[in-house]
């Protein structure tokens, strides 16, 4: 019964004749011996790929807890990076139809119903269901199937979701065509929507979870006295989030240096919005992450891809890095900086937004100014930079930031910025799952300046008067 419930959820959503189809035969390659090239032959390309696409490639009957949660990652992922609608609505009518028979039992069992599953922790369960509505809400968050997993979701795992989330509720549609691009980060572009506002869209992976976050993220910020733009609220933008921020005669930092030139200018307008916000401390109440965390997702999915134990040693600076409630703003750049007519600069792009070191920021800035010498192809197009221009601006940049002359104070805090870079390089050569020929001779290089920076630095952190932990 449940292929013909999936079929019938889907049916509320879509005419779709292949999509129904799909969802009849979703299980049958994961719970039969039924194979895909049959479901190809029979019913097509588009059925097939759907049916593989939501057939989970299942691991070992007896699973631990971590083994289950890593298949279901790897699950979600296809998910959230898929643009097919199709394969939103087919996971959701699955996800719909199951929890809906998990409602029933839980009803009947209480708390009894886990042990009967293959998964037996409840918080790891809701985890996947709270995602899972994630990832497939931009797609179908106006239909009644996706307000009824909400509501499932809720009841199971009391306030999950805002209530809101479960009624009818419509965002405000804008286009941005025509409109011209003003911005570039890690999450989205933006666009100056008119005179006095512009719209950010988020890119397609991001859920109305991360674009809640992001805005949250800014306006606890700009009450810390950080200069960021306020958000009026979130929109669509095709089948894309997008938040509206007031801004008024404004251009990106990186568009003043390129239309403008006076590099010195910019790099101290940059410097100094470095020296606010590693100024600015954490309060005791704030929940914002630890910047190290997202350091050892780079060297796991980097670094530790090409050598474990020299991924290790950096591990193990990280480990000796003692914790700081300063701000860092986790994408520094200057296409993420806008400069308004008035002479004052703001911050966007605070999604990043966590505590820990300086040195992870000015990693960053090294990472996009210094390391076009290496591989011009790193030369982010939107910057728009040449390599003599990128290494002038970051000269002058550290130099406003650091505020001395003195050679072996920049050398020291050069040295720890390189090192952060390089391994956040080795995580973008790694970022298709594989090396080319190319990136393998790049990351060779990037390894060897690793080992030789690892021979005299023996700690990361850059703030000062940490004694021998960091700058004096």
């Amino acid at each position: 019964l449940h292929p013909l419930e999936v079929a019938q959820i889907l049916s509320t959503m879509t005419d779709d004749q292949e999509v129904i189809t799909a969802g009849i035969l979703h299980d049958v390659v994961e719970g039969t011996d039924g194979t895909l090239p049959e479901i190809q032959r029979r019913f097509g390309d588009r059925v097939a790929g759907l049916v593989d696409t939501l057939t989970e490639k299942c691991g070992p009957e007896e699973e631990t807890g971590e083994q289950w949660k890593t298949r279901k990652d790897q699950f979600l992922l296809r998910l959230k990076y898929s643009s097919d609608p199709a394969l939103k609505m087919l996971f959701l009518a699955d996800t719909l139809s199951n929890i809906r028979n998990l409602s029933r039992e839980h009803g009947e069992m209480g708390e009894n119903v886990w042990s009967h599953l293959h998964q037996t922790s409840p918080a790891l369960q809701g985890w996947y269901y709270h995602l899972a509505a994630e990832y497939v809400e931009m797609d179908t968050n106006k239909t009644g199937a996706y307000k009824e997993l909400i509501r499932h979701i809720n009841d199971m795992w009391p306030g999950s979701f805002p209530s809101e989330k479960a009624k009818y509720r419509t965002y405000r549609e804008v286009s941005v065509d025509g409109c011209p691009l003003i911005g570039r980060g890690a999450k989205g572009d933006v666009y100056r929507y008119d005179q006095e506002c512009v719209v950010k869209v988020f890119n397609s992976n991001n859920t109305y979870a991360d674009v809640e976050r992001e805005i949250a993220l800014s306006r606890r910020a700009f009450v810390l006295g950080i200069p960021t733009a306020i958000s009026f609220g979130i929109v669509s933008v095709g089948k894309q989030y997008g938040a509206i921020y007031e801004m008024i005669d404004a251009d990106t930092l990186a568009t003043c240096i390129t239309r403008r030139g006076n590099l010195d200018y910019c790099a101290n307008v940059m410097a100094d919005l470095a020296l606010t916000i590693h100024g600015t401390q954490a309060e005791e109440n704030d929940t914002f992450p630890d910047a190290r965390e997202r350091f050892r997702g780079y060297i796991a999915h980097g670094l530790a891809l090409s050598d474990e134990q020299l991924a290790d040693r950096c591990l193990k600076l990280l480990e000796k890095m003692p914790l700081t409630r300063h701000l860092v703003h986790g994408d520094f750049h200057a296409g993420n900086m806008f400069l308004l007519s008035t002479g004052d600069s703001l911050l966007i792009d605070l999604d990043r937004l966590s505590v820990g070191d300086p040195v992870f920021d000015l990693g960053d800035v090294y990472l996009y100014y210094m390391l076009p010498d290496r591989d011009e192809n790193f030369i982010d197009p939107f910057l728009n930079l040449s390599c003599r221009v990128c290494r002038s601006y970051f000269s002058q940049f550290i130099k406003n930031y650091l505020k001395t002359e003195d050679k072996e104070k920049t050398d020291y805090v050069l040295d720890r910025a390189a090192l952060v870079a390089d391994i956040r390089l080795m995580n973008r050569y790694w970022k298709s799952g594989k090396l080319s020929e190319e990136n393998q001779k790049l990351a060779n290089k990037c390894m060897r300046d690793i080992r030789e920076r690892l021979e005299r630095i023996n700690n990361l952190n850059i703030l000062p008067g940490s004694g021998d932990t960091g700058m004096a």
